[in-house]
């Protein structure tokens, strides 16, 4: 049914990377959620007050924050495809997640709100009336929550939305809460004791750990974190698939905001090479991942020496000395300063398993003396590398 929707409200809606056309999913994901959480709070509230419970009650004010969160999805949609300007060149994409940042807050004060009700209910427990027909209309609007949940999945991971995504997490949960709530109500029945305070106790607290862990997620991407695995392979495989390229390092990308990413990269180009070729070679790459990836990528070209045996050698050797002093670690941008009494070995090394800087520079010295033992006349010139990708 989403997709039905979507070609007949969303224009263009092939074209996701548009950042109109993601706009537009977004407003049509938002309007939809509003409306159905409307309905299902409307619902619930008149069941919960018919039933006289706190948990029915909670669930359905658990639906009007829900609405709320999707007004919030849509301004902050809205907001995040302005344009850039003098003082955000970057665009204003970061809005979204801001968004979501909200949208858990919002999430966690209802959850709080209906913590301190349901301590109420249960210091002061009340008749509930039970009801077979309310309780099928109960379960009926989980048929609703989950279409929901599928809806927001499609068009977050259509359109790469954080927001859209945080709030399918948001719907399945509600799935889970409705159906512990329709479980719990059926059970107490039976139950010689009232037992709908501690489900909506219950409820409340799943709702709050919810939104905690969204805003947990929404500020690691607000703080930056490292990019998927899978846009580093596909940045990887572009660069590397020329043969010009003999190697690359130090990849950085900078998120901000779905359709705004920027990424850097050393690209290691033979010393020998023509200078005019690779650096058409490199243009071509960048535009190739643009067009592919929607990445703006910066190339920065490395020359380094791969027909000298000797350089070769020394290189073998450093790397398989590190590898047995730390793993994990890799080397590049090798090169030496050749001298009669005195040979400089410069390169850049990463260890992306030691988080420790003092260990780092401890390694490193033990790397420099025990590549020294084996030749005096070498002095390594070591550049501790940090890892972002």
């Amino acid at each position: 049914m989403i997709k039905l929707l979507i070609k007949a409200f969303v224009k263009d809606y092939e074209k996701t990377g548009d950042k109109k056309v993601r706009e537009r999913y977004c407003v049509l994901g938002g309007a939809a959620g509003a409306v159905c959480n409307l309905i299902l709070f409307g619902i619930k509230l008149a069941i919960g007050i018919a039933m006289n419970s706190i948990a029915v009650m909670s669930d359905a004010f658990n639906n009007l924050s829900d609405m709320g969160s999707c007004f919030v999805a849509v301004i902050g949609a809205k907001m995040a495809g302005r344009r850039p300007d003098r003082e955000h060149p970057f665009g204003h994409g970061r809005i979204e997640y801001i968004s979501s940042l909200i949208v858990a807050f919002m999430i966690m004060l209802v959850g709080f709100e209906l913590l301190k009700t349901s301590f109420d209910k249960i210091r002061n427990p009340e008749e509930m009336t039970f009801s077979v027909t309310m309780i099928i209309i109960l379960a009926a609007s989980l048929l609703v929550k989950f279409w929901m949940f599928c809806a927001y999945r499609y068009i977050g991971r259509t359109i790469n939305s954080t927001v859209m995504l945080a709030t399918a997490k948001d719907s399945i949960n509600d799935v889970i809460s409705t159906s512990a709530v329709i479980i719990a109500t059926v059970i107490g029945n039976f139950l010689p004791f009232k037992i709908d305070g501690i489900v909506g106790l219950v409820v409340a607290v799943y709702i709050m750990i919810g939104g905690f862990n969204l805003a947990k997620d929404t500020i690691d991407l607000l703080l930056g974190t490292k990019p998927s695995d899978e846009l580093i392979k596909s940045i990887g495989g572009e660069v590397m698939r020329h043969r010009e390229i003999v190697g690359m390092h130090d990849l950085i990308v900078h998120d901000y905001g779905p359709g705004r990413v920027f990424a850097s990269v050393h690209a290691e180009v033979p010393d020998n090479a023509d200078i005019v070729q690779a650096h058409e070679i490199i243009d071509r790459i960048e535009r190739d991942v643009m067009d592919k990836m929607g990445v703006v990528l910066v190339i920065h070209m490395d020359p380094i020496t791969v027909d000298n045996e000797f350089v070769n050698g020394l290189k073998q050797m450093v790397m398989e000395t590190a590898a047995e002093i730390e793993p994990s670690c890799s080397i590049h941008d090798f090169r030496i300063t050749d001298g009669e009494d005195r040979i400089n070995v410069i390169f850049d090394i990463i260890m992306p398993d030691v988080f420790d800087p003092k260990s780092r520079e401890s390694k490193v010295g033990e790397l420099k003396k025990r590549v020294a033992e084996k030749d005096g006349r070498l002095c390594l010139v070591v550049t501790i590398d940090e890892v972002y990708a």
